[in-house]
């Protein structure tokens, strides 16, 4: 019987929501995932709902500062159909505090050509949600000679 018991309760652990057991780092990687799942898509305005009304974004492709929803917007507005995609590659999360976490990386754009970059995202969690505050993302310089 303590066997069946123990095989059930192992059972209904295992079918818990997995964010149950997130923290701020688990769920603040999981919005650049998704980041990446949404461009990825071509589905700017999915990206655009991943920032917060006030995010701030520094684009890899801009030399301007975006500012809020409608500059975040405007800077996605070529995505749709596009084709681009993007490939999260070497990646590292420090917990500013239990409601902001950074992550900072790699990643690499392809479509027409492949073009390395790297980033830092600020994502921090208003109400019940984690939404990006800042993403800065910029062309990543050949190595030295």
């Amino acid at each position: 019987m303590t066997r069946l018991m123990l095989s059930v309760c192992l059972c209904l652990l295992a079918l818990l929501p997995v964010q149950a057991f997130a923290g701020p780092v688990e769920d603040a990687s999981a919005v650049i995932d998704h980041w990446a799942v949404v461009f990825n898509a071509n589905d700017a305005e999915a990206v655009v709902k991943l920032y917060a009304p006030d995010a701030l974004l520094h684009g890899t492709s801009s030399p301007k500062l975006n500012v809020g929803t409608d500059a975040i917007r405007e800077y996605f507005k070529g995505l749709p159909g596009s084709g681009n995609t993007v490939t999260i590659g070497e990646r590292h999360m420090v917990a500013l505090s239990d409601t902001a976490v950074m992550g900072v990386g790699f990643y690499q754009f392809s479509r027409p050509t492949v073009r390395p970059a790297r980033f830092t995202f600020v994502i921090v969690k208003r109400g019940n949600d984690w939404v990006i505050a800042h993403h800065h993302s910029s062309a990543l310089p050949p190595p030295p000679q």
